[in-house]
Parts: C-alpha cells; sequence; structure tokens
C-alpha cells in the first residue's frame, strides 16, 4: 500500500517536474509559424520527367527523375487515370518514359546480337533480295556455317524466369507499400495526438473530485489562454519537426539537407533548432522534444500516457522505414535474377531465327526481340525501382500535410471551455461504475 501511494505521487510529481532543455526559455508569446518560400524537392500531381526542355539531362531519367514520381492523386488525377484514352496517352508517352530509358543499354545489347545473328546466318547460309529471287551464301568456306538452338530450352526455362521475376516485383511493392502505410500511420497518429492534445488540455473531469489511488486529485487552475496558445503550439511545433526530421533522415542528403535547415531554422526557436539539427539522430531529437512538449501539458498522467502511445507507434514506423532503407531484397536473388534475365535474352535471337523463317530474311526477329527484351527488363526494372521506396513517395507533402492538420487542431477551443464541464463529469459518473 505504501509503495502503490509512493508511486501515485511520484507520477503525479512529475507532471510538474522541469522541462528538458529544448524549452528552458519558455514564452508565452503566440507561435509563429513561418514556413520556408524555396524548396527544390516537390510533391507534385504530374508524373513524369520535368517537362522544362531546360532541365538538365541528368533529371531526365535515372536517378535525378525520381523526384519526379512523387505523385499525389486528387479527384481529378483519379478521373484521367481512368479515362478510355488511357492506353493511346500513355503509348503517346513510350520514348518519354524513364523505366524504357534506363534499359537502353540492355535492349541495345540483345538487339544488337539479335543483328548478328540474323547477318550471319544470311553470310553463310544464302540470303533473299528485294526481288524474292534466293542468293546463294557469300561465306562458303568449311568453318563458316549458320549458328542457332532449339526453342525448346527456353519454353522450359520461362516459366521460372516467371517466377522469378514475380517474386521479385511483389517483395518491391511490398517493400513500397509497407513504407506508405508508415506514412499512413504517421499521418493518422499526428492527428490523434493534437486532437487528445487540444480537448484534454486542463481537463481531468472524470478524476477531480474523486478518490483515485486512495489520493484525491487535485482540480486545475483556470485556463491561461496565452499559456494554452504556447504549450499547444509546441506539441504542435514538435509534431511536424519529427515527421520533417524523419523525411530528411530517409533522403538523401545533397537533395534535401538545405531544405531542412533551412525550414527546421525558420519555426523553431534557435535553441531548439541547433538542437536538433546537431543532434545525430534527428528523428530521436525530435521525438524527446515532442515528450517534453507533452509532459508540460496540465493533465492527468494517465492521459498524457495514452499520448505518448502515439510516439512508441512513431518508434515503429521510424525503425520499420530505417528498415526497409537498409535491408534490401537479399542481394543473391536479385543478382541471380538480373544474369537468368539477361542470359536468357541474349541467347534467345539464336532461338528466334527459325520460327521466323517466314519473314524477309528472318528480319522480324530483330524488333520481336527488341519487343520481348523491353517487356521483361522493364518488368525487372519496375522492381529495382520500387525497391527503395522512400525516393519515389511525396513525403515532402505528407509533412506539409500533418503540419497543416496539427495547426488546425491546436488552434480549436479545448474541452470545457465552451460548455460547463459539469456536464461531462454527470455523464461520466452516470456510465463509469462507482470506484
Amino acid at each position: 500500500m505504501i509503495f502503490r501511494k509512493s508511486a501515485a505521487i511520484a507520477m503525479l510529481a512529475a507532471i510538474g517536474m522541469p522541462a528538458g532543455n529544448a524549452f528552458v526559455a519558455k514564452s508565452l508569446s503566440p507561435v509563429t509559424i513561418t514556413k520556408p518560400t524555396t524548396r527544390t524537392s516537390r510533391s507534385s500531381l504530374y508524373m513524369g520527367p520535368p517537362i522544362d526542355p531546360a532541365a538538365p539531362v541528368t533529371e531526365r531519367s535515372g536517378e535525378g527523375s525520381r523526384k519526379y514520381r512523387r505523385t499525389v492523386y486528387t479527384h481529378a488525377e483519379w478521373v484521367k487515370h481512368r479515362s478510355p484514352d488511357r492506353f493511346v496517352n500513355n503509348l503517346g508517352t513510350l520514348f518519354n518514359s524513364g523505366i524504357y530509358k534506363q534499359i537502353g543499354k540492355e535492349v541495345a545489347l540483345t538487339t544488337s546480337v539479335a543483328i548478328l545473328v540474323c547477318g550471319w546466318n544470311l553470310l553463310t547460309g544464302g540470303y533473299q533480295d528485294v526481288a524474292g529471287v534466293m542468293h546463294d551464301p557469300i561465306l562458303k568456306e568449311n568453318w563458316a556455317m549458320m549458328i542457332g538452338l532449339p526453342l525448346t530450352p527456353f519454353t522450359i526455362l520461362t516459366p521460372s524466369l516467371g517466377l522469378l521475376l514475380v517474386f521479385r516485383t511483389n517483395a518491391s511493392y511490398n517493400r513500397w507499400n509497407e513504407a506508405r502505410k508508415f506514412w499512413g500511420l504517421n499521418i493518422n497518429h499526428t492527428r490523434d495526438l493534437n486532437r487528445m492534445a487540444t480537448a484534454w488540455y486542463g481537463n481531468q473531469s472524470d478524476y477531480d473530485g474523486t478518490e483515485f489511488m486512495e489520493s484525491s486529485t487535485a482540480e486545475l487552475a483556470p485556463i491561461d489562454p496565452a499559456e494554452r496558445q504556447y504549450l499547444l503550439g509546441q506539441v504542435s511545433l514538435m509534431t511536424w519537426a519529427f515527421v520533417r526530421s524523419m523525411k530528411r533522415h530517409l533522403s538523401p542528403p545533397d537533395e534535401d539537407e538545405d531544405d531542412y535547415v533551412a525550414e527546421i531554422k525558420s519555426r523553431l526557436t534557435p535553441d531548439q533548432a541547433n538542437a536538433m539539427i546537431s543532434a545525430v539522430h534527428r528523428p530521436n531529437r525530435a521525438l524527446f522534444d515532442l515528450s517534453v512538449a507533452i509532459e508540460q501539458l496540465p493533465m492527468h498522467f494517465v492521459r498524457k500516457n495514452s499520448m505518448n502511445n502515439n510516439l512508441s507507434i512513431f518508434e515503429d514506423t521510424l525503425g520499420g522505414s530505417e528498415r526497409l532503407l537498409s535491408s534490401p531484397v537479399p542481394l543473391f536473388y536479385s543478382r541471380h535474377t538480373a544474369r537468368f534475365l539477361l542470359t536468357w535474352l541474349i541467347f534467345l535471337p539464336l532461338a528466334l531465327y527459325e520460327p521466323f523463317a517466314n519473314s524477309w530474311n528472318h528480319a522480324v526477329m530483330i524488333p520481336a526481340t527488341a519487343f520481348i527484351s523491353v517487356c521483361l527488363f522493364g518488368i525487372e526494372e519496375l522492381a529495382t525501382q520500387l525497391e527503395e521506396p522512400f525516393t519515389i513517395l511525396p513525403m515532402q507533402g505528407f509533412c506539409d500535410k500533418i503540419g497543416a492538420n496539427c495547426d488546425e487542431i491546436v488552434s480549436w477551443a479545448g474541452q470545457g471551455q465552451d460548455e460547463p464541464s459539469d456536464v461531462v463529469k454527470q455523464n461520466l459518473e452516470s456510465m463509469m461504475p462507482l470506484r
């Protein structure tokens, strides 16, 4: 019994403990939120390479183009997505596709092999002119023989190659989907956290005047509007600082570092900003500052515990994202799939020569090889692009959305400010059994 009393007193006393060094210089003046005016990264509704012809070549394909794939859909984009003209529209952008530009070298290699096989066999086996007249082979030496392979080995291996590509693509998509769900949890629980902070600020109606753990909980003092605005503003601000630090933590340094520093300095106090920027693990520092902001709120510790449950979820989403960033699909699987696919496609022209015997000089095998290569290399490239999801997710858009939502939530009047708290107390007492 003595231990329970001591524990309760210690937890209640913790509500009034001094805050961390990020909030030492406390001011009750309104929190001013200033957003940066420039940003190199973007969250755009347009998906694809930059439209501006003056854009650098490095941003039209490859790594530089990934930031242009951070598409956020609205109703207008979904209407276009479902358009019956989508096939024609997508075909019209065929030569502007970043995926196809990435696999250009591989397709050129397999197509070149097809051209060599076709050309060599025409030299050693004879050819047909445009008039349809057959001519004897140009190379008649004994060593000059036609080359080819039976199609059966490729037919037997096709299901195995298909399974490898399907698993590769599914594994990569699941990684992207998991990363998107982590940010979905961030969006949901940042709202939940700020909703609870706003509604519960200065209100503990279900404990006022009741016995809890054999000690009476004293009623809180009247709410100071200026203090309320400051403390809730800190909760909203540190919530945004966490997701923004998480975005920076998961982004390439050369893309986001300058923007991150500018945004943090524009919204946080110099002491807060310097502490966060200089931290080795910035998201952890932001979570610590958010914990301190929650601890300063005048409410019962049980409610603070409920709010801190959201911070545990933030830790989970952060740790899960770090796992995805640092652990790719097992390299031996990716390498075997790439080797299998490249070898299969390089030797495929040798097996396609005879099946296209009805075409003029077997020439149709060349575009057929190129088409097959584009399709299969494209599948593997899609999997590779999806495997690291964070540089194609619109994380900046998520951060901006979270910041705006939290700022709006904490601006609302909290519980007990617009109506007497006795109503809430009476309802709770009628629904809850006596303690």
